[in-house]
């Protein structure tokens, strides 16, 4: 009897598993155009988890696995802006819209939209962005693009430097998701 339950178990640990599709090295840059300097940093250290049943979307990064090209830009970033020894990470909780399981089992592009909050810098806000999944039999591959703007997560810029940062910044993600 306890083999027969042992073996229940696993099979609908195996069951609830193989509805997931995960990462741990999805990627997120960051682009700030200004007229005086053009900024840009990328994060290739996201996990990420899509619910292949009911569409729910989960990322979570360290602010601190941002790379720049200049060690001061960096600097700067961690301490002064994002103040990441208080806000270590930045967190989405979000859904797909219009959801069906069949979309992860049908190879191609599939064009979405995504809703959800996005917190960073200890503020929550709603980011809807549309998004393409090309679903393939190696996993998801979830790519899209959106802005968000730093007042709107509490970033104080310094007015000598306020002209540097573009008051929109576009987000750029791509997620390789593998079944779990």
């Amino acid at each position: 009897m306890k083999i027969y339950l042992l073996m229940l178990l696993m099979l609908g640990c195996t069951a609830l598993q193989a509805q997931k599709y995960m990462t741990k090295t999805g990627y997120i840059k960051f682009y700030s155009h200004s007229p005086i300097e053009d900024i840009e940093a990328e994060n290739e250290e996201v996990a990420a988890i899509l619910n292949g049943e009911t569409g729910a979307l989960t990322f979570a990064l360290l602010i601190k696995s941002f790379e720049f090209e200049k060690a001061l830009m960096q600097e700067h970033f961690n301490e002064n802006y994002l103040e990441s020894d208080e806000y270590p990470k930045a967190i989405f909780k979000g859904q797909i819209k219009d959801f069906s399981s069949k979309l992860v089992k049908e190879e191609g592009e599939h064009k979405v939209n995504v809703t959800g909050e996005l917190t960073l810098h200890g503020e929550t806000n709603t980011i809807n962005a549309s998004a393409t999944l090309t679903v393939s039999k190696d996993g998801v591959l979830g790519a899209t693009q959106f802005i968000v703007k730093p007042e709107d997560y509490r970033i104080r810029i310094p007015n000598a430097v306020r002209n540097n940062i573009a008051k929109e910044i576009e987000v750029t993600v791509r997620v390789d998701l593998q079944e779990r």
